[in-house]
């Protein structure tokens, strides 16, 4: 399937569910892939506020703003992921999370501030 075709896919759904974490997750990944990175980092602001505990969101969101050279956002996104993976347990995330936070930020030291 065209990824434009997806989108229009996704918009539809969209429309009758404006609010579903996982549409508009999909939604962003869409766009980012037709290089829409703008809209990309709009839609998973979105999630990130108004879905807070869906997780995916927080990696895919940072590693667009260090793909924008916004370090600083990138850093405070993946440590607010982190604190939603720990209280989550969801190791899994903490660990990619973690991992992301450690290549974009020198000076942390693995802890949840």
């Amino acid at each position: 399937m065209i990824k434009r075709d997806r989108i229009k896919l996704i918009k539809e759904m969209l429309s009758s569910n404006s609010t579903d974490p996982f549409l508009n997750y999909a939604a962003a990944l869409e766009y980012n892939k037709i290089g829409d990175k703008e809209k990309s980092i709009n839609l998973l602001l979105g999630i990130v506020n108004n879905n807070p505990e869906y997780l995916g969101a927080y990696y895919q969101l940072g590693k667009l703003y260090e793909e924008q050279n916004q370090s600083d956002k990138a850093i405070v996104i993946f440590k607010k992921g982190r604190k939603v993976a720990l209280e989550q347990n969801n190791q899994k995330t903490l660990g990619e999370l973690t991992e992301a936070l450690m290549l974009v930020d020198d000076e942390f030291d693995g802890s949840f501030d």
